[in-house]
């Protein structure tokens, strides 16, 4: 399983820092050479914007696993832009 883990240091300020989103890929086909693969993403809330807390789950199918795992990460990436989020 991949965790993926977006954080925000503003100015560089790491003791500032804060986690923006976090998401999980994890292969679902016994690592097949081409394999499907389930996403869950999360999001905080946003003070900028105002927009609340929100939730997303996904699949990724058929994925060819000789790729970068900037490939898959790209791939769970565009389902999720696809796919329904739910608010927290």
């Amino acid at each position: 399983m991949l965790r993926i883990t977006v954080d925000l240091h503003p100015a560089g300020v790491s003791v500032l820092r804060r986690t923006v989103g976090t998401m999980t890929i994890a292969n679902v086909t016994n690592l097949s050479d081409v394999s499907d693969y389930h996403v869950n993403a999360s999001e905080g809330p946003n003070p900028l914007t105002g927009l609340p807390a929100k939730t997303c789950v996904c699949k990724v199918y058929r994925h060819q696993r000789r790729q970068s795992v900037w490939a898959l990460i790209g791939a769970a990436i565009a389902a999720l832009e696809r796919a329904n989020w739910s608010d927290s």
